[in-house]
């Protein structure tokens, strides 16, 4: 299902390309007869669950593994920049010489240490710290410094959200958007996706699928696709059991025929095996949260700070109250380092405030899913992560399950399960950590930073699951789709002490921090008579500005297709074997009608608007 990018369609050459590509790892095919490629002024996200090949794929493209057959193909003088998932760093070296010995020639225009001092600062990177002392989340960061101030032509990011706070993915997005050159992203965040691509490849059981438009609508554009393949399923079904019937009744005297027809059935039989090789999702169950009182936590007037390296005073939060009931669903936001895990861990118990008290309630159960992955010993195997005292039974929330038949429900495979920890990627990592806290009875799911590294599908699910689980829920995110699908109330840690309640998700916490923000701003007020004075002296608007008018001419079309979306919506929802059939897209469908509604009546208010608006104009126009 290819579709020609507008790129290509106007003629221009790709930068980058695999062609034909081919390849395996032993017994497993990574991916067979693929293209994909890469042009000047493409913003591409490659999309596909963990362990479907995207990394692999970034890493064939990058240069770095060689294709099997096929052909790699550069544009002559092109620069590729390759961020991958865990950057291997030089040791004795300083962050900043490592980032400048990556600058092109000088730009007289632009002093080559302010470049590599802007993007340090920005990064929040210590430059003079050896590369060799840096975390796994700072040594990514570094890369990703190295990555965009080479000035490249095309730029491979391999999750390059992933450590970064909210005001730096959206400095990074900002960066992305005004980058010349060709552009192919794997990242889980939707948000980011949605803001800045401009086409999709899905890669799917070695296939590369192909979207001329950016990552909003892939879920709908995906879903076709396999519905189209189980429709062309269901025909290959039947095809093969006439072919079999035919060939179960034929005579000896139609051998030959047989032999032909035979061979014709087992080509089919190869096209459906290779249909049925998607892989499943993983079978996750947070469950029912136990039972517990009323009140979960309460925190009164609590400060707590600390000294940094140099000796200054790090204030965390300063004079902080909340109250936590069960069933409450809050998100800590906030920039890296501003101490939004020193919070969650003093709000939980785990470590103490400086001054003021924080009383945990009657028959809390929390199971804590830590940023760093601590919890896991690198050197145990997946088997004693879940069995530490011996045997072969792990007990999911008091129930016996045999511990390979419960990793499986996590995508393990049996071969794995004898295997260590420190060989697992971070998607599974993330997920035997989940398989193990899960396992455990809680009613209340601290998540610190879950969603890094967990494929797109596998995040869908978790939301899911988080959706459905009628404990409490306490989460750090970067991430602010996930944010906004999960939580009913922000605590904001904005630094220097500051920490804030917001009712609703992320896009609300915006909204009601606009105003605050605006007000904060130390520049003196004006009295209202002089300011009525300076607007009485501005041109008054005869006119809608070009935005306007454009939204007045485009919301109709959107208000229409809104309609559309609605009625099959809730054509879908109203057969009453959905639920029962298929609960996980019933509860999607759901949401998704939801969000429709809600966005075609924030549509059908802005054209209203616009209209009176027009229509004001110009009757003052006519006067």
């Amino acid at each position: 299902m290819a579709v020609t990018a507008s790129s290509r369609a106007a003629g221009r050459p790709p930068l980058l390309a695999l062609k034909s590509a081919h390849l395996r790892y032993a017994d497993k095919v990574i991916f067979d007869t693929l293209d994909i490629s890469i042009t000047a002024g493409e913003r591409a996200c490659l999309v596909g669950r963990n362990g479907g090949g995207k990394s692999t794929l970034m890493r064939a493209l990058a240069g770095e593994v060689d294709i099997d057959s096929g052909e790699r193909f550069v544009q002559p003088g092109t620069k590729v920049a390759y961020l991958p998932q865990d950057p291997r760093l030089p040791p004795g070296r300083s962050v900043i010489e490592h980032v400048n010995a990556a600058l092109p020639p000088a730009d007289d225009r632009i002093p080559r240490d302010y470049l590599v001092a802007a993007i340090l600062d920005r990064l929040s990177l210590p430059g003079e710290r050896l590369l060799d002392n840096l975390s796994g989340g700072e040594a990514r960061r570094v890369a990703l410094a190295r990555a965009l101030v080479t000035k490249p032509d095309v730029l491979l990011l391999d999750e390059p959200t992933n450590h970064l706070d909210l005001p730096t993915i959206e400095w990074l997005e900002d960066e992305l958007r005004h980058f010349p050159g060709g552009l192919l992203l794997v990242s889980h965040d939707r948000t980011f996706l949605d803001n800045l691509t401009n086409r999709t490849f899905w890669i799917e059981r070695g296939k590369v699928f192909r979207r001329n438009h950016g990552f909003s609508g892939f879920t709908d554009w995906a879903d076709k696709i396999l519905a189209d393949e189980e429709n062309q399923q269901h025909k290959l079904d039947k095809k093969i059991a006439e072919e079999t019937r035919w060939l179960r009744e034929g005579l000896t005297a139609r051998r030959k025929r047989n032999e032909g027809r035979l061979g014709r059935l087992l080509e089919l039989r190869q096209v459906k095996a290779e249909r049925l090789r998607r892989p499943g999702l993983v079978n996750m169950d947070v469950g029912k949260a136990d039972s517990g009182g009323s009140l979960v936590l309460e925190a009164n007037d609590i400060s707590h700070s600390f000294h940094d390296a140099e000796g200054r005073e790090k204030i965390i939060v300063k004079n902080f109250s909340v109250t936590v009931k069960r069933g409450d669903r809050i998100g800590l936001i906030g920039r890296n380092g501003a101490g939004k895990t020193s919070l969650l861990k003093m709000l939980i118990g785990r470590d103490k405030p400086d001054r003021g008290r924080v009383r945990i309630g009657f028959g809390v159960e929390s199971i804590y899913f830590d940023q760093k992955r601590e919890s896991l010993n690198p050197d145990d195997t997946l088997w004693s992560t879940l069995c530490p005292g011996g045997g072969d039974t792990v007990f999911v929330r008091d129930k016996p399950r045999h511990v390979a038949s419960y990793l499986r429900d996590f995508l393990f495979r049996d071969r794995q399960i004898t295997a260590k920890v420190k060989t697992l990627s971070g998607g599974e990592r993330n997920r035997l950590l989940m398989a193990k806290l899960f396992a455990a009875n809680h009613n209340l799911l601290v998540l610190d930073e879950p969603t890094n590294d967990l494929d797109i599908e596998t995040l869908d699910l978790l939301q899911d699951e988080l959706a459905r689980y009628d404990g409490t829920i306490l989460l750090v995110s970067h991430d602010r789709d996930f944010i906004d699908r999960v939580v009913t109330s922000i605590i904001a840690v904005e630094g220097d002490g500051s920490v804030e309640e917001y009712a609703g998700g992320f896009n609300d916490y915006l909204r009601q921090r606009t105003p605050v923000a605006a007000a904060s701003t130390n520049k003196p007020r004006k009295p209202k008579t002089n300011t009525a004075k300076q607007s009485r002296s501005e041109p008054r608007a005869t006119k809608l500005s070009f935005n306007e008018q454009r939204d007045l001419e485009q919301l109709p079309g959107k208000i229409a297709t809104y309609e559309q979306d609605i009625v099959k919506l809730q054509t879908l929802l109203a057969d009453p074997a959905f639920f029962s059939r298929d609960p996980v897209n019933f509860e999607r469908a759901t949401r998704r009608l939801a969000e429709t509604e809600l966005a075609h009546s924030d549509a059908e208010e802005r054209w209203l608007e616009l209209e009176m608006r027009r229509e004001a104009l110009s009757t003052s126009e006519d006067q």
